[in-house]
């Protein structure tokens, strides 16, 4: 088995963090395009 520990992880762990960074660069812009959508559509309602 492979301990956590040691170095040879170390590629991995950067692997994981970016996965983990990219999953939630996608969520915040999920919920950026919601919340603008959301924004918009009373506007072109009122104009």
């Amino acid at each position: 088995m492979v301990e956590k520990s040691g170095k040879s992880t170390h590629k991995n762990d950067a692997a994981g963090r970016e996965e983990r960074l990219k999953a939630a660069l996608r969520a915040n812009l999920k919920r950026r395009k919601a919340q603008a959508r959301a924004r918009a559509r009373p506007e072109k309602g009122k104009g």
